[in-house]
């Protein structure tokens, strides 16, 4: 069989790297015909020369000359069209977007308009403008694979066979994060750098400082919305210390199917590029016995007050997701660079959605002038802490 030819966006974060690890595991499967990344310009170029990539695109002029080191012989370019380029090229056969922040957009759009498969992990394209992607995977022919280890889950119990009316909840499962058995005032004093480290997963430091103040939760209601069909009022988030019950979908039966396996991202990303095969591997095997229980609790709303922002842009509707996503991104920022406190995270999100007019049926220029006002008045409200 011939390998597939994958691009992976975003290739030097973890789950481009966990990426990575699934294409070693399985040689003469996968041919990487296109990398990039933002700004990690030695890893980049390592990783072109390892897998003999042809073509890789990097943040910035002024690291194209350290790309090429490592990588003599790989053409390396810069900016949005070189990305919009790589993914849309004919032989691409993959796109694997785990881009941070809103730069997966624009490239996923355009590589669903050429019909091809998106193995989409970067939230945020969902979040921003799940109405238009998915709008334009249906008429396109494009096909949207979830890599998010909760998504994946709901993707795999549904197995292509049921209808939205068939779904009575989507249930997504979360860690808690680092945080979740700390008293809630202690809360306002924890650090960017104590919010890293997570209690099950290893990834990157904006999606773990999400997981702590539960935004990755908000902003996979939202997606699951989108992906699946299915109105707010019939997702639902439970905390489960374990992280081996990845999410369960509820049917109109009262039967819940659930995925189960280990905390390791290589198996939604093995799962995503093989589709619709199931490959042995080299992942580890969950051993329920040595968990010898499995423990789910509703979260608690004055821990995570983030999670009701989910409902309420759902509602709104139109480009008050991007305005979330947004004003998410510029709050962590914040966050790290200690200009806001922890506890101001979702208390910024909720002024600045309050803030920027909601705009109804968007469009592409519609959301990014949204995700641009929700910066502005983020920056906004900085200054008057």
């Amino acid at each position: 069989m011939k390998p597939k030819k994958l691009v992976i966006l975003g290739s030097t974060g973890s789950i481009g790297e966990n990426t990575a690890r699934v294409v070693r595991n399985f040689p003469g499967c996968f041919e990487v015909v296109g990398l990039a990344a933002r700004a990690s310009a030695e890893k980049l170029g390592k990783q072109a020369a390892e897998f003999n990539c042809p073509r890789v695109v990097i943040g910035g002029e002024a690291l194209v000359a350290q790309v090429r080191k490592y990588a003599p012989d790989c053409r390396v370019d810069v900016g949005d069209e070189a990305l919009i380029d790589l993914v849309t090229h004919p032989e691409v056969d993959i796109v694997l977007c785990s881009i941070i922040g809103t730069g997966g957009l624009l490239p996923v759009l355009k590589a669903l308009e050429l019909g091809k498969t998106v193995a989409l992990a970067s939230k945020e394209v969902l979040v921003m403008a799940g109405e238009l992607v998915m709008k334009t995977a249906r008429e396109y022919g494009g096909r949207i694979i979830p890599v998010d280890s909760e998504h994946s889950a709901i993707f795999q119990c549904l197995a292509d066979r049921h209808q939205s009316s068939e779904i009575r909840r989507l249930i997504l499962t979360a860690s808690g994060g680092a945080f979740r058995d700390l008293p809630t005032a202690e809360l306002e004093n924890m650090t960017f750098e104590a919010a890293l480290n997570h209690p099950a997963w290893r990834m990157g430091p904006k999606i773990t400082v999400d997981s702590a103040t539960m935004m990755n939760k908000v902003l996979e209601v939202i997606e699951a919305s989108f992906l699946y069909n299915v109105p707010e009022d019939r997702i639902e988030v439970l905390i489960h210390p374990e992280a081996v019950v990845h999410s369960l979908v509820e049917f109109v039966d009262n039967s819940i199917l659930a995925q189960l396996s280990e905390p390791d991202m290589c198996l939604p990303i093995q799962y995503a590029l093989f589709h619709p095969e199931r490959r042995q591997g080299k992942l580890k095997p969950l051993n329920l016995a040595a968990y010898g229980q499995l423990n789910f609790r509703a979260p608690d709303p004055n821990r995570y007050p983030a999670l009701e922002l989910a409902y309420h842009a759902l509602r709104e509707g139109g480009t008050m997701p991007a305005v979330l996503n947004a004003a998410n991104e510029e709050a962590v920022e914040f966050f790290r660079k200690r200009q806001i406190r922890f506890t101001d995270i979702p208390k910024l999100i909720e002024v600045v959605m309050r803030k920027v007019p909601c705009r109804p049926a968007p469009d592409l220029p519609a959301i990014l002038a949204a995700d641009r006002e929700a910066r502005a008045a983020a920056g906004e409200y900085l200054k008057i802490l």
